[in-house]
């Protein structure tokens, strides 16, 4: 009797489950995905509340520092917000509705300055028409039936569009404004209460740590964001004043707020305002100048001032913040290209705590991880007086 060959079957061992794992964070990663989009008339103004949260942290500090309770300090910061917005509203409002009532004549300029460029594209066409048409000529005898179809466009009117828009966006800015409002005014009591959540002393700290990190790297970078960029908008608008720009303080504005999307923001402003100046001036050499010194002004806060007064330890992968900022713009449309970067260096952050996440940290960061740039910062004070001394001893 012949013995049949024994067959070893290969063993594979699991270590930390990381078989079970990975696709497990490919379909997390694909239900957060989905659910983004299905739910982005909610999460749009959601993540934009947290973003205006973090931003006004600083003004709400400040009013704080000067005696002002965390409730009057938070209204206070949100109310010039509100303000701030109101009054860059109430100037571009007239300057849109003069550009809408001018239309036709524009587009009449417009074809006018461009009519030499017209005619040598109706030649190229003309050609490329008479060689198509002897590439399919029909052969001899051939007989062709043409029919026309008739085809009915139905315009929706621009004022029912914005009666039924302009109750739904007014609703999320509210709701934004609101939650804003709340996430300030509460601030120091959720720290406490998240604090409260983890049972072991080493997942407090590091808590602690995540929650003064985020406030650091995110609300610090957007305020001081925030801060170059109206120095940007005011530029802009003395130098298109200047140049006897049209509706100068509109374009600077649209210039500054548009410095908040990397990559694309600014280039498409400039591209407009070079458009204005195309239909606004007949000279070529002020045409000129005005996507001249915008591009100046926009290398100089992008090249020298942000890098410069922007700690390094927001500095993120370009391709990262690309491709975050793509998706999102193309999930929640404008408002989802803004807030991509700050959500960015909040999941950085939060990556830069967890060993298990630190792959993702490693693929955010520009050069060298967030880890290693904020091991260098100074423990937490709450954490060194609450420290046990036999703890304080050992760390000592």
């Amino acid at each position: 009797m012949v013995e049949k060959p024994t067959v070893r079957v290969p063993t594979v061992h699991l270590r930390g489950g990381s078989a079970i794992r990975r696709p497990l964070i490919v379909l997390a990663v694909c239900a957060v995905g989905v659910v983004g989009y299905l739910a982005r008339d909610f999460l749009i103004p959601t993540a934009g509340a947290i973003v205006l949260a973090l931003m006004l942290t600083p003004v709400a500090s400040a009013f704080e520092r000067v005696h002002l309770p965390s409730t009057p300090a938070a209204a206070a910061s949100v109310l010039l917000l509100a303000l701030v917005l109101a009054g860059l509203l109430a100037v571009a409002m007239p300057s849109l509705s003069s550009w809408a009532d001018q239309a036709p004549s524009l587009t009449y300029t417009l074809e006018r300055k461009l009519e030499g460029l017209r005619k040598s594209l109706a030649a190229v066409k003309e050609v490329s028409d008479r060689v198509e048409q002897a590439a399919t000529a029909a052969p001899v005898g051939s007989t062709t039936t043409t029919t026309s179809e008739k085809v009915v466009v139905r315009e929706k009117s621009l004022l029912g569009e914005l009666a039924s828009t302009t109750p739904g966006v007014v609703l999320q800015i509210g709701y934004a404004g609101v939650l804003a409002f709340m996430l300030l005014a509460n601030r120091n009591s959720h720290r406490r209460q998240f604090l409260r959540i983890p049972a072991t002393w080493s997942m407090r700290v590091r808590l602690a740590r995540v929650m003064r990190d985020i406030n650091d790297r995110v609300g610090h970078y957007l305020f001081a964001l925030a801060v170059i960029y109206a120095c940007v908008a005011v530029a802009s608008a003395v130098a298109l004043a200047l140049l006897d720009v049209p509706n100068a303080i509109m374009w600077g504005v649209a210039l500054g707020l548009a410095s908040f999307v990397p990559f694309v923001g600014a280039p498409a402003v400039i591209a407009l305002v070079t458009l204005v100046a195309l239909l606004s001036f007949e000279d070529w050499p002020r045409i000129v100048a005005v996507p001249v010194v915008l591009t100046v002004i926009h290398v100089a806060e992008s090249q020298f001032v942000t890098p410069t007064f922007v700690s390094r330890r927001c500095a993120l992968n370009t391709v990262a913040v690309f491709v975050s900022i793509a998706l999102l713009g193309w999930m929640w449309g404008v408002v989802g290209a803004i807030v991509a970067v700050p959500l960015l260096i909040l999941l950085s952050t939060i990556a830069a705590h967890l060993p298990s996440l630190r792959w993702l940290e490693v693929l955010l960061s520009d050069d060298r991880p967030v880890s290693e740039r904020l091991a260098v910062k100074p423990p937490l004070a709450s954490v060194t007086r609450q420290m046990p001394r036999r703890r304080r001893v050992a760390a000592k």
